[in-house]
């Protein structure tokens, strides 16, 4: 975590075309592409993400990278007590 912004948690990754594997939240997750390219399967569905575009995962829905992701995201999220 890079800071903590009132209950807000914000994340810094450098994507280094390195998958991750499936995973689900409790709560809403924003996922932000400050530059590169950020593939994403996203309740079965593939979505492409591009630099300066964003996009939030409900809670509850399971996605993950595959392969092919490439520059700097920022995940915010606001997890439940």
């Amino acid at each position: 975590m890079l800071a903590k912004v009132g209950d807000a948690a914000v994340k810094v990754l450098r994507m280094e075309d390195t998958p991750l594997k499936e995973e689900s939240h409790s709560h809403d997750e924003a996922l932000l592409v400050v530059d590169g390219t950020l593939p994403l399967l996203v309740g079965g569905e593939s979505v492409t993400l591009s630099a300066g575009q964003m996009y939030v995962v409900p809670a509850g829905v399971a996605h993950s990278v595959p392969s092919g992701s490439r520059g700097t995201l920022v995940i915010i999220e606001v997890p439940e007590d």
